[in-house]
C-alpha cells in the first residue's frame, strides 16, 4: 500500500504539478489530508483576518498513475475515509446562500462523539464523511481546487464517500490524482459555504480502464449511477448532467434519445450537490435497479 503525507499540498489542479508519487493501475494509495483551512483552526477564538486565505481548500497529491493515458478514465474507488475528532465551521458575511443576513463572522468547533458531529448541546448529526475536493489534471489552464469542473475537483457532493466508485478523466498522462477538503457531516446544497470540515485519511484503489467515453464526472455507488456536472449556473449544471446520462444510456445500451430522456423523468432523480463554490455542482441519480434491466453489470 502507498501513502501520501499530508504535507504534499497543491492549491490548484494543474499539468504542470510536480507528482509526489507514481503507482501501477491496480494499486491502492492513503492520501492523509487537512481540513480546508489547512488546519489554520485550532479553537472558536481563532481571529478570522487571521486567515491566510491562500491556503484554503489544499488537495494533498497528486498521484501519477502509470499507464494512464489522455483519453483514458481513472476509476477511483473509494475504501474508506477515516476523519478526526474535531471538525470546523465558519459562517459570515457574503459566505454561503445567504451570508449577506450576518453582519460578523462565527467559527463554530464541532466535536465528533460516538458517530455524531456534536452542533450544539441539545443538537447532534449523525455524521456522512464525504470528500469534497477530488480530481485530476485538466487539460490545459490550472483549476483552483476550490472549483469543480470536468476534471472532478471541489464537486462537494455527498455521495463521494467510503464505498462509491469515482470515474474521472484523464486529460494528462498519469492523470494526476488528487484529493482533499473532507466533510464529517454536509447536506445537499452545503449552503453555508462548508460543512463540518475536518482532517483525516482517504484510502483509495486505482484503476485504468481503456476504451470509454463517457463524459465525466460519474460516480457509481451500492444503489444508483451519477452523472455530475458544474456550470457558473445551478440551472445549466441541472442540464448538463441530465445530458450526460442521457448520452451516457444512449451510448451504452442503444437506447433512442426519446426512450433516454422518458426512462430518466420517470426513474431517476436530478439533485443538487453545492450552490456555493464558483461554478454550481447538480448530479443525475440513475437506480440500479432500473439500468441493470438494460444489462448494466450489478
Amino acid at each position: 500500500m502507498y501513502r501520501v503525507p499530508s504535507n504534499q499540498l497543491v492549491y490548484a489542479m494543474s499539468k504542470d504539478n510536480q507528482p509526489v508519487l507514481r503507482v501501477p493501475s491496480g494499486a491502492t494509495v492513503v492520501f492523509e489530508t487537512c481540513d480546508c483551512f489547512e488546519n489554520q483552526i485550532g479553537n472558536a477564538d481563532t481571529p478570522f483576518h487571521s486567515l491566510d486565505w491562500n491556503r484554503i481548500n489544499p488537495a494533498t497529491g497528486p498521484v501519477f498513475v502509470e499507464d494512464a493515458e489522455p483519453g483514458d478514465v481513472l476509476e477511483v474507488r473509494i475504501e474508506s475515509i477515516q476523519i478526526g475528532d474535531q471538525g470546523v465551521m465558519v459562517t459570515g458575511p457574503g459566505l454561503g446562500v445567504i451570508g449577506g443576513d450576518l453582519a460578523e463572522n462565527q467559527i463554530r468547533m464541532i466535536p465528533i462523539r460516538d458517530g455524531k458531529a456534536q452542533f450544539s448541546e441539545q443538537i447532534a448529526i449523525p455524521v456522512n464523511p464525504m470528500i469534497g475536493v477530488i480530481g485530476t489534471a485538466p487539460e490545459k489552464e490550472a483549476v483552483s481546487c476550490g472549483t469543480p469542473g470536468k476534471h472532478g475537483g471541489n464537486m462537494d457532493s455527498k455521495i463521494i464517500k467510503q464505498g462509491t466508485t469515482l470515474y474521472l478523466p484523464v486529460n494528462v498522462p498519469g492523470a494526476l490524482l488528487a484529493l482533499g477538503d473532507l466533510h464529517a457531516a454536509m447536506g445537499d446544497g452545503e449552503v453555508a459555504v462548508c460543512g463540518v470540515e475536518i482532517a483525516g485519511e482517504v484510502t483509495v484503489t486505482v484503476h485504468v480502464l481503456k476504451g470509454k467515453t463517457w463524459k465525466l464526472p460519474m460516480a457509481k455507488t451500492e444503489f444508483a449511477l451519477y452523472a455530475i456536472a458544474s456550470e457558473k449556473l445551478l440551472d445549466d449544471a441541472a442540464t448538463s448532467a441530465t445530458r450526460n446520462m442521457v448520452d451516457f444510456l444512449v451510448s451504452e445500451f442503444r437506447l433512442t434519445k426519446h426512450d433516454a430522456i422518458a426512462l430518466l423523468s420517470i426513474g431517476g432523480n436530478l439533485q443538487v450537490s453545492q450552490v456555493v463554490d464558483p461554478l454550481k455542482t447538480a448530479r443525475f441519480e440513475m437506480p440500479l435497479s432500473v439500468l441493470q434491466q438494460l444489462g448494466f453489470p450489478s
